[in-house]
């Protein structure tokens, strides 16, 4: 692992790193178009109670957070890039209290903000705790193409959208999603053991 499991901080129910994850990651700058479909497959995360993980930073992943929080028994496990702040507590008090939500930190509490060093590092570390990922939209040459390169994401099955822009995902072997059934699921567990 990237950090021992014994220098995580946590601030919820640890169970939840057990359980199968998507890392769900998006470049900060994406196509306006892929909001549709990667909103369809929140809602099959929601749908079939698959656990995402995630650190929730760019529009679009904040976007999901906040559509994953209304799933009853959604489980997500939120990575942060600082110390667990003493308001998340209240901020998402329901949530933690009922077992599906989760945050992860390798930092103290009196790292405040993020920097582009605190943001790899987290990262890294949603890498190493996801199964697989699904990435809407990557950004070539971005921060999202370097994780994919490094040690923790290699040989992790990776689901995205069939657009052009995503060429080189797809281009390295990503699957595409392909949203189906009467409501527009697409049950990842016949394309990856879980």
């Amino acid at each position: 692992m990237v950090i021992a499991p014994e220098e995580l901080r946590l601030l919820g129910d640890k169970a939840l790193l057990k359980l199968p994850k998507t890392a769900f990651f998006c470049s900060r700058e994406y196509p306006a178009r892929i909001e549709h479909d990667t909103n369809l497959w929140a809602l099959d995360q929601r749908a079939n109670g698959h656990c995402v993980v995630s650190g929730f930073h760019s529009l679009m992943e904040q976007s999901i957070f906040r559509y994953l929080l209304q799933g009853p028994e959604q489980p997500i496990v939120y990575v942060l890039a600082r110390g667990i702040q003493p308001n998340v507590r209240s901020e998402y008090g329901p949530e933690i209290k009922a077992g599906r939500l989760l945050f992860v930190t390798p930092f103290e509490p009196d790292v405040t903000t993020t920097s582009q060093d605190t943001a790899d590092i987290r990262n890294l570390l949603i890498a190493e705790l996801a199964d697989h990922f699904f990435i809407p939209y990557m950004a070539p040459g971005g921060n999202l193409d370097r994780l994919l390169q490094s040690k923790p994401a290699q040989g992790k099955p990776i689901c995205t959208l069939n657009i052009p822009e995503n060429k080189l995902l797809l281009d390295r072997g990503a699957e595409i999603y392909r949203p189906g059934g009467i409501f527009g699921r697409h049950d990842f567990s016949l394309a990856w053991p879980v």
